[in-house]
């Protein structure tokens, strides 16, 4: 078990966030109650040289008689916090999770606060004293027949009606589902078998007693709930299933989720995922129920899909747009002879951060613009280095991840978890070996990004050059080995060129008069004045075998008037700053001279960051590249084109 498990488990159980208190040990952390803010545990994470590996624990405030109770190799005496109450949790091949999380849920059940403490304090002596199955409306009644524990039980009557005796006060279906539940299996494993075993004998059952009030709880299972409860969401759940949506707590409505993820309501896996689909149009998407379990939804449908081995359609269909987006574009870019050019280019614009799409390359002709780009990175695609090709350099190797599909639902896998492997994509794939689940996936580091910025620097800078658009770009001799690539892609676009410019006439020896008649015609109405008069005067001669062709008279020629002294159009002035505006200017010449800029942007009510993404938006045409950064609020110049923004602003 890893340490990050623990993490998602308070995250999704819980509500409760990682906090990084310390800037200078960044390795430490704190998990923190909701309610109170008390420390829950700290976390550790250390890098042992030794063993070239990182070493991860955690101290956790669960109370030390733990260690007694359930002495592990892993669990021991707190490392870092002092009290009597923390012990600390080592995190390794030997950690075993249904041990750690119910220690958790004991920290946290530790550090709520007094007034929640008391009050389920108080709900668990009233479930004794009346029973757990004992509803509200329900009163002792000693006329009424045994039910075999001496006490008789009728349901309270309406105001001015007679009390009837001798009524079931639960549904015999009820009762029986409570009797399938296993006790001691409090592992998430054995809840969601229980949960499952119920929902299945509970799958067509129908109630008409409407649903009130309140039910709160992290990972829901029916046996969360009092009889009351039960009947009110069975209700609601009989409404919804007829197309009518009505207000039901958040946690009851995460039952009828759960229940179609393990099949239940449903006969196939595709019919689950449309039954979901209508959940989400009928009770979220309408706004009778909380939006915020949509996240939630769509991923465990995108999980649930690959889990049954539905097509990656369906899988992409629920997959977060982000990854989905960079999927498609890594795809493009491992692959570019299965993608057309937009894909392709598309694909740069994404990867590398650079708004390729306001570059002067698109200006005239996009299409062309686009198609030279990609033709650039085919290619360049073939570049090696160290062994490793270019989108290899670019983006890594495929990194190895555990995932856990269901991770925080109440899910019965039923499967066995047998070895199997779907493959979503060119670049993301998930494997079952020996019953665990891992994602082999790129994942873009930040060490990458600057070959294949560079890469499209240089391309940018040549296709400048052979297209005359736009200002020239500086080459860099760090990205000289591209210059190949792209000056072969620029050639075979030249070629295509010259091809196309070759215009096929074909001449159809049968349309010879036409084409004699139409000449004529044109050079008649290219004369004027004597020259009209002298060619009307001279024969047409016969065709052979055809009588003359007869010309039309052409119309007499508009010669234009010229104007006695010629217009010289006005150019108007460029500002000294080209595409700046003076704030903008101002800023610029602040920092190449050294000074602070903040009192301008403070007396012009400007943020940082958008000042840098306007200068560096006004200068895309002449400079191709970023020039000003903001980091911490601070804007920093790129030393590379320092000398550029002289030139800009005048010297």
């Amino acid at each position: 078990m890893e340490l990050d498990e623990l993490i998602a488990y308070a995250r999704n159980r819980y509500a409760i966030e990682e906090q990084h208190k310390w800037q200078e040990f960044p390795g430490f952390s704190v998990l923190s109650h909701p309610q109170t803010g008390k420390w829950i545990a700290l976390l550790m994470r250390q890098w042992d040289t030794e063993s070239g590996r990182e070493i991860q624990r955690c101290d956790l405030k669960c109370g030390a008689e733990v260690l007694q109770r359930r002495p592990r190799a892993y669990l021991s005496r707190a490392v870092r916090m002092r009290g009597k109450n923390w012990i600390d949790i080592t995190f390794d091949d030997r950690t075993e999770r249904e041990v750690v999380y119910p220690l958790f849920d004991r920290a946290v059940e530790a550090a709520k606060p007094l007034s929640a403490a008391i009050e389920d304090f108080l709900s668990r002596i009233l479930d004794r004293v009346n029973g757990p199955e004992r509803p509200r409306g329900y009163t002792v009644d000693v006329s009424a027949p045994s039910t075999g524990n001496g006490y008789r039980d009728t349901a309270l009557p309406p105001p001015g009606s007679v009390r009837r005796t001798g009524g079931e006060r639960v549904p015999q279906r009820l009762r029986e589902m409570r009797r399938l539940y296993e006790y001691g299996r409090e592992t998430p494993e054995g809840r969601a078998r229980n949960f499952y075993r119920q929902a299945v004998f509970m799958a067509d059952y129908e109630d008409v007693l409407p649903w009130e009030g309140e039910f709160s709880r992290y990972f829901p299972t029916y046996h969360d709930m009092d009889t009351r409860q039960l009947r009110g969401y069975f209700t609601w759940r009989t409404q919804l299933r007829r197309g009518e949506a009505r207000p039901i707590s958040t946690s009851a409505a995460y039952l009828y989720v759960y229940e179609l993820l393990n099949g239940v309501g449903a006969d196939t896996p595709e019919e689950c995922l449309q039954r979901l689909e209508e959940f989400d149009r009928l009770f979220l998407e309408s706004g009778v129920g909380d939006v915020l379990m949509r996240p939630n939804l769509r991923r465990w449908m995108a999980e649930f899909a690959i889990l049954h081995d539905l097509p990656a359609e369906t899988v992409r269909r629920y997959t977060d747009p982000a990854q989905s987006g960079k999927d498609q574009a890594l795809a493009a870019l491992h692959s570019p002879e299965n993608h057309t050019d937009a894909e392709i280019f598309s694909a740069l614009c994404e990867l590398s951060g650079k708004k390729l799409e306001t570059s002067p390359v698109l200006a005239a002709d996009p299409e062309r613009g686009r198609a030279l780009f990609a033709a650039c990175w085919r290619r360049a695609a073939s570049y090696s280095r160290g062994g490793r090709r270019l989108f290899g350099l670019c983006f890594g190797r495929r990194t190895q991840r555990r995932w856990y599909p269901m991770a925080n639902a109440v899910y019965y896998d039923r499967s066995g978890r047998q070895d199997r492997e779907y493959v979503l994509n060119e670049c993301r794939v998930y494997r079952c070996r020996g019953g665990l689940w891992q994602t082999s996936a790129y994942e873009m580091r930040p060490a990458n990004k600057p070959l294949l910025r560079g890469f499209l620097h240089e391309t940018e800078a040549l296709l400048r050059r052979y297209l005359g658009a736009g200002r020239p770009l500086k080459e860099k001799e760090e990205d000289a080995w591209a210059i190949p690539y792209i000056n072969a892609a620029i050639e075979a676009d030249r070629q295509a060129q010259k091809e196309k410019a070759r215009r096929v006439v074909t001449i159809d020896l049968s349309g010879l008069d036409r084409i004699r008649a139409d000449a004529i015609r044109t050079r008649n109405s290219l004369l004027v004045g004597e020259e009209t008069e002298e060619a009307e005067e001279r024969p047409v001669l016969p065709t052979e075998g055809k009588g003359p062709v007869i010309p039309t008279a052409p119309e007499k020629p508009v010669i234009p008037t010229m104007p006695e002294k010629p217009v010289i159009p006005t150019v108007p002035e460029t500002p000294a700053d080209g595409p700046l505006d003076a704030v903008q200017a101002r800023i610029l010449r602040a920092l190449l001279a050294g000074e602070d800029p903040a009192p301008i942007l403070k007396g012009e009510h400007l943020m940082p960051s958008l000042v840098a993404d306007a200068i560096n938006e006004a200068l895309f045409e002449e400079i191709g590249d970023t020039v000003l950064l903001c980091e911490d609020e601070r804007l920093l110049l790129v030393d590379d084109y320092t000398e550029d923004l002289r030139q800009i602003l005048g010297g």
